[in-house]
């Protein structure tokens, strides 16, 4: 399995189903050496790297928000895992220059360890042209050089086209055509949920389920279907994972669980039940890892080594817990610890309802 499809497959199992581009809770695309995650305001972000086989790493991130007239952005960041020893002989103000087919067109300077370099728009629109066809792009520092891959661009700068409805128009990013801007997707603003505290639990909250674990366990395993995994929830493994309830309000209950374990992946199901028989659970994810103050959580790793991750939020207004956040780090590239960017499909405005 390729490292790219490593990240998409964790974005894919934890997003639901999409129906309609003007709806979509976002997109990830990725080909070769190049991904693209839109989120549900219509932002997008294309990340490319390094060639796979490259000695040396690097990530451009083009940024781009929905509508007309919206400039590209543009960020760099050097490889600082396989690369450390190099890189982190640098100090801040060391000085890259860009070249383009072998001339110097910009420099970029290194900033504080980890930032990204922001690059000046005059160099995003040179990298723009020159990825717009076959072009060799490199970052030179003394005797060494970063080389950009362009494998995939293309691919990725249509599907971003496409998806703020850019095609044939002047500020298209594959093929600028001679259109205006006026049929180009508005900008959509981040839904807003008001996060609602949970009640206090009750003493006896625990005693609720008590003695009910076989038709609990039953009906928690009738709710997971499609491509939501929990495991631990059949018979064998029922015995030895423990059921763990939160009071959510004056009649629901948060029961969670363990669902499954992999090398360096766990996953938990969380569910809304009634705190009184039919407990009628309706499952939130059975990939979270944390639960606190009427927020579940998931973080989940990529490969072992921990240069890309997928990070997933629910957030509790009241009635349910709404999906309120997802993201990604980027491909595994080895660029940073942690990952190299935060790669947004799915962003909200989260408020804190009055107590």
């Amino acid at each position: 399995m390729s490292y790219p499809i490593v990240v998409a497959g964790l974005l894919m199992a934890l997003l639901p189903t999409a129906q309609a581009t003007d709806t979509l809770p976002g997109v990830y695309f990725s080909h070769h050496d190049w991904e693209l995650v839109c989120d549900n305001t219509r932002a997008c972000r294309a990340a490319g790297y390094h060639a796979d086989d490259d000695e040396l790493k690097l990530s451009l991130l083009l940024t781009r928000k929905a509508g007309p007239g919206q400039a590209v952005t543009g960020e760099l960041k050097f490889g600082e895992l396989d690369d450390a020893e190099l890189v982190n002989k640098m100090t801040p103000g060391t000085k890259f220059s860009l070249l383009i087919d072998q001339r110097v067109v910009g420099q970029a300077a290194l900033g504080k360890e980890g930032a990204a370099i922001p690059l000046p728009p005059d160099q995003v629109q040179l990298l723009l042209a020159a990825l717009r066809k076959s072009s060799k792009i490199e970052w030179v520092q003394g005797t060494h050089h970063w080389h950009l891959s362009d494998k995939g661009v293309a691919a990725v700068f249509l599907k971003m086209d496409e998806f703020q409805r850019r095609l044939g128009s002047k500020g298209a990013l594959l093929k600028p055509g001679t259109l205006g801007e006026d049929k180009v997707l508005p900008a959509l603003p981040a839904p807003v949920v008001v996060a609602v505290a949970p009640v206090k639990p009750r003493p006896a909250d625990k005693q609720l389920i008590a003695g009910k674990a076989k038709p609990l366990r039953d009906a928690l395993r009738a709710s997971v279907k499609g491509n939501d995994d929990c495991s631990d929830l059949e018979d064998d493994a029922a015995a030895k994972t423990p059921l763990t309830v939160n009071r959510l309000s004056a009649t629901k209950l948060l029961l969670s669980t363990a669902c499954w374990r992999a090398a360096y992946n766990t996953g938990d199901g969380y569910w809304v039940i009634n705190d009184a028989p039919p407990f009628a659970p309706v499952l939130v994810t059975a990939s979270g890892v944390d639960y606190r103050d009427g927020k579940i959580s998931a973080s989940q790793k990529g490969r072992g080594i921990g240069d890309c991750f997928s990070f997933d939020e629910w957030t509790w207004d009241g009635q349910k817990f709404v999906y309120t956040s997802s993201s990604s780090t980027g491909m595994c590239r080895l660029i940073a610890a942690g990952g190299t960017w935060s790669l947004p499909r799915i962003v909200s405005d989260v408020r804190t309802a009055p107590r």
